[in-house]
């Protein structure tokens, strides 16, 4: 068997704690401690 070689890609994700849409990877120290605090939830 030959080894698959895979291709990985930076996904670069987008939160809205600021009021608008920025990457999550720009956020300064406390931004980036909101964001890891907030919960998720399923609207139905």
């Amino acid at each position: 068997m030959s080894p698959i070689k895979t291709e990985r890609q930076e996904c670069i994700v987008y939160s809205r704690v600021v009021g608008w849409l920025t990457p999550v990877q720009n956020y300064n120290p406390g931004k980036a401690a909101e964001y890891k605090d907030r919960k998720t939830f399923q609207v139905k």
